[in-house]
């Protein structure tokens, strides 16, 4: 294909009627000292903000409060500000203390987290906004059982390393402000032993629709007055501590719960903080709770100790909701609310955070009749359907699903390979630049990132439909973005991988230690010899960045990384199975130079024996390659795997 240049997004801003009115908001800060993770400043932000539905906000005197540990005092200012929202609810909003811009997203709520995560000046932070109530909430709006998650950085003012606290705890109120007890449940810094503070509660106060909570001075976990900001329908709680209160650099968010199991399931959008032995971060991102009890989860996330300081990582989780409205993992304690449209999470020593996920609005095309519509929230990495909030990569296979007349009806192409621009009339650019497209129907196209797309910059997705262009989708350019190919064809399961013989890994044909598999994956990124875009990998063409893997936890040898030979669009990742893991399912993790996936299995035997191999070839031939045709499931509109992605 021939070069062109790359065209510079044009955010799409069709959502910034979902930020519109009044909304009570608050934002911490955190700015390292040095590289040992010594805090060097602290400062909340906390308020009201006025966004007028068409990108720009403001905050008038008295509503912008600062405390940071450097001044001592409160500050107060008259500011504006701008902000863009796409269709999905995904944008920015401009930070009204730095400049920088804060990413995230709306929820079906109006509710608005995330964090700048690109910033320039070396901080984390944490932005919480809902729309305020109207009539404003009152102590009778206070009413029934709430789970809290707070975090709170002990010694910022000391510029110490931070020494936090995350905690957790329920409080019944009973719509006149009575509260009674609750115990706090909290781990601090490093230890892995949680400590109680058992707190009885005067009645709490009202003002201008929040809440102030006060616990008692001498708590060793939670002290003095708390600031409660309520969402619209009251299920949905946050604030922290004022600027006259101890330590007012925390964060907190709750949950009204109910009696019974609620349901949580589907598209969730999220922030948080997190910190491990003094090393901190705070992300945004988006979480598919699936069937069975998975969670396949991304996260955009700020690690002043990494370069680069912003990298994606996309991971599997799981849960247990039973009656009752919490769970528990290694590294958090979690709540869902009732109806199921939030959850929060606490970290659990020595993983220390809080998080928040809420429901993500449902996206409806808004283009009728004969317009072609690309589903902002459908586009995913073909091999790990990571959430479509990861960023993309150079030379990833990409999934465009659940659009609408993204071909003429009836079609369902397969392309050959080489793959072209051009399939059934049907075309997709990438910031400008013509894709190679792998297969297109009416309602899900898969395509290869064109490799002239620059890293670190923000490009526009747009599909034509026979000379009719589609809505454009704005997304990050990461340098990697891996995501395996599974035996179910969702990111889910067993990673498509093969022993030296050529046979498929799976459950009755675990690999061994000291074994070498091929994996196949998506998204490492740009090859060196550079490939045309489209064209046939060779076994010469490896990533221009380093390529790890770890199973079960144990780093892993990568005996080869690149394209996978005589493919289109495919990466192979040659490994050797580590020693000493547990037999059965392992994880496997793949980190490229500014992402990484761990959400594959891969089975383990620690009685087999080593494969041998047919050819004694490094790399499976393609005619040897058991992988068959792609399928796409019009039920599910799952991305299908990269099932031979020469067509053959």
């Amino acid at each position: 294909m021939a070069a062109q240049a790359q065209t510079t997004a044009t955010w799409d801003t069709s959502g910034n009627g979902m930020l519109s009115g009044t909304y009570y908001f608050r934002q911490v800060f955190y700015v390292l000292e040095d590289e040992y993770g010594d805090l060097g400043e602290a400062v909340s932000i906390y308020g009201n903000i006025t966004f007028n539905g068409n990108g720009t906000y403001s905050l008038t005197q008295g509503q912008w409060l600062v405390y940071d540990s450097g001044s001592g005092a409160p500050e107060t200012a008259n500011l504006t500000g701008t902000y863009s929202i796409s269709a999905s609810g995904y944008g920015f909003v401009s930070n009204p203390y730095t400049g920088d811009s804060i990413y995230g997203l709306v929820s079906q709520q109006g509710i608005f987290v995330g964090s700048s995560t690109e910033n320039s000046s070396e901080y984390n932070d944490l932005f919480v906004a809902a729309p305020l109530a109207s009539p404003v909430p009152t102590a009778a709006s206070f009413s029934g059982t709430y789970v809290f998650s707070n975090l709170d950085l002990v010694g910022a003012d000391e510029g110490q390393t931070p020494g936090m606290l995350s905690m957790m705890f329920t409080l019944t109120a009973n719509g006149a402000c009575g509260l009674g007890s609750t115990t706090v449940t909290g781990y601090a810094g490093t230890s892995p032993t949680p400590y109680t503070q058992i707190s009885t509660l005067p009645t709490c106060l009202f003002s201008n629709g929040a809440a102030v909570v006060t616990f008692p001075t001498n708590g060793e976990l939670m002290q003095g007055q708390k600031y409660l900001y309520f969402s619209k329908d009251g299920n949905f709680v946050f604030g922290g501590s004022p600027y006259t209160g101890y330590n007012p650099w925390d964060m907190i968010v709750g949950v009204k719960v109910s009696s019974g199991t609620p349901s949580f399931s589907g598209l969730y959008y999220q922030a948080g903080i997190d910190d491990v032995d003094g090393d901190l971060d705070t992300y945004y991102g988006s979480l598919d709770s699936v069937a069975g009890g998975k969670i396949l989860a991304h996260q955009r996330v700020d690690d002043l100790f990494f370069t680069p300081t912003t990298t994606d990582t996309t991971y599997l989780d799981s849960y247990t909701l039973t009656s009752g409205a919490t769970y528990s993992t290694s590294f958090a304690r979690y709540a869902v609310g009732a109806g199921g449209a939030i959850r929060i999470g606490s970290g659990i020593g020595p993983y220390l955070g809080l998080s928040v996920a809420l429901q993500a609005p449902t996206v409806a095309p808004t283009i009728s009749g004969t317009g072609v519509f690309l589903n902002p929230q459908g586009i995913v990495n073909a091999g790990s359907w990571a959430p479509f909030t990861a960023g993309i990569a150079p030379g990833e296979l990409l999934t465009l699903f659940n659009g609408t007349n993204l071909a003429p009806a009836g079609t369902f192409a397969v392309a050959a390979s080489p793959f072209q621009a051009t399939l059934a009339q049907v075309q997709v650019s990438i910031g400008g630049l013509p894709a190679p497209i792998y297969y297109v129907t009416p309602t899900q196209i898969a395509a290869i990132v064109p490799y002239e797309v620059t890293p670190g910059t923000i490009v526009d997705i747009q599909v034509t439909n026979n000379g009719v262009l589609s809505n454009a989708v704005p997304v990050f350019v990461n340098e990697t973005q891996p995501g395996v190919l599974t035996a179910n064809e969702n990111g889910l399961g067993y990673a498509d991988a093969e022993r030296p013989d050529y046979s498929i890994v799976s459950a009755a044909n675990p690999t061994v230690p000291g074994e070498t598999i091929s994996v196949y994956l998506t998204g490492l990124g740009a090859v060196s010899p550079s490939i045309t875009d489209g064209g046939l990998g060779t076994f010469s063409q490896v990533p221009t960045g380093t390529v790890t893997a770890e199973i079960g936890g144990m780093s892993a040898t990568v005996t080869y990384a690149g394209l996978a030979p005589g493919y289109s669009g495919l990466y192979q990742l040659n490994v050797t199975i580590p020693t000493g893991l547990t037999a059965g399912d392992n994880y496997l993790e793949i980190d490229g130079t500014d992402a990484s996936n761990v959400q594959s299995l891969i089975p383990i035997s620690t009685t087999g024996s080593i494969a041998a191999d047919p050819t004694a070839a490094a790399v499976p031939a393609p005619g040897n390659h058991p992988l068959g045709r792609p399928k796409v499931n019009p039920k599910t509109k799952r991305p299908p795997s990269l099932r031979s992605a020469a067509g053959k």
